[in-house]
């Protein structure tokens, strides 16, 4: 990590620097195992207008995803306990699987707001650990492509075969080639609306202006590989740009991310986002339902990797076609997931 620049977290409108440190696992840590500092509890609130004057005293009420009360309770209810005593509220967390409030209540301000402050940062830690749901996608699945697509990998298994690593498993399924955007994660029907309901203002906002309300079309052709040595290639894919030869795609790319990321629905990786699709990755050789590319954040199970050599396949197929392909549509795909075309299911759009 570059220590002059950070990466920054966004936490309750504020953004903090985060610190490089040194990382321990313990045992027990997904059941949250978590405790504070004693005399933490003068810790500065994130955002004491969350907390409401009521006649017993103070509270503030908060939506919480269901799949993370846990990590407020805590193993045995530790941490719940904990932050109860060390900031004298009391906190009430709906039954698991029910979504619904977490209401914080106390006889002082301040110790409402401390409390709601750890429980938002505390939260905001796990749910990067979380895996990611959704994604921000252009399909590139349309018939000619996909039967480029096949031509493509049928003579790469032809000529290139006996190189090392190479086999069928590797090609992504043709009904689900995209561009990936930027990655989400969204743990409940809330949070998938609010998603929805920014896509269709970033339509309002800036891509009508951007694409006059027309398709962009655009070119499918070459293939690069991802990582320093294409002899140890894990993922090759497909290059794509405007045919007018603009840069138009690539701005709404980086504007739809900026919009998500400055929501606190994303969190922001690269300062533009690279536009490309995939066409080949070894995490398909083991698990061919895995969607993530090196591109994309979020949690996800570190597979043993078997690199394979893509120097000919480079050298051959440098500059093939994948064709031409008219894209009118932003979605919001959910992982793991298949429509009736085969694509991933679609949560929302926003059409151009």
């Amino acid at each position: 990590m570059d220590v002059l620049r950070p990466p920054l977290i966004r936490i309750g409108g504020r953004v903090y620097r985060k610190n490089f440190i040194q990382e321990q696992t313990f045992s027990h840590e997904e059941e949250g195992d978590f405790c504070s500092g004693p005399g933490d509890s003068a810790d500065e609130p994130c955002d004491a207008s969350v907390v409401e004057e009521t006649e017993r005293g103070f509270q503030c009420r908060v939506e919480v995803p269901s799949p993370l009360y846990k990590y407020i309770i805590g193993k045995k209810g530790e941490t719940k306990k904990r932050l109860e005593t060390e900031t004298r509220t009391s906190i009430s967390i709906p039954k698991p699987g029910v979504e619904g409030e977490i209401v914080i209540t106390g006889q002082h301000r301040s110790g409402v707001a401390s409390a709601w402050t750890r429980i938002d940062v505390l939260l905001d830690s796990f749910r990067k650990k979380q895996p990611f749901t959704h994604f921000l996608s252009f399909a590139l699945n349309q018939p000619a492509i996909q039967e480029k697509f096949l031509q493509f990998k049928e003579e790469v298994l032809e000529k290139c075969s006996k190189d090392h690593g190479v086999s069928s498993s590797l090609f992504q399924n043709p009904a689900k080639l995209h561009l990936t955007l930027g990655t989400l994660v969204l743990l409940n029907e809330q949070e998938i609306q609010k998603a929805c309901d920014l896509l269709q203002r970033c339509k309002e906002d800036f891509v009508d202006q951007i694409t006059g309300g027309k398709p962009l079309t655009v070119e499918v052709a070459g293939v690069e590989y991802m990582n320093d040595d294409p002899a140890m290639t894990d993922v090759l894919y497909a290059k794509v740009q405007m045919k007018d030869g603009s840069d138009r795609l690539q701005m709404i790319a980086d504007q739809l991310v900026e919009r998500f990321v400055a929501s606190g629905l994303m969190l922001k990786e690269w300062d533009r986002v690279k536009l490309h699709a995939t066409v080949m990755n070894t995490l398909f050789r083991k698990d061919p339902t895995e969607e993530r590319n090196n591109t994309m954040t979020g949690k996800s199970s570190f597979k043993e990797r078997e690199s394979f050599n893509g120097q000919n396949i480079l050298k051959l197929f440098e500059n093939f076609y994948f064709g031409e392909v008219q894209l009118d549509s932003v979605r919001l795909s959910q992982r793991f997931s298949s429509d009736a075309s085969g694509y991933y299911a679609t949560s929302g759009q926003l059409c151009f």
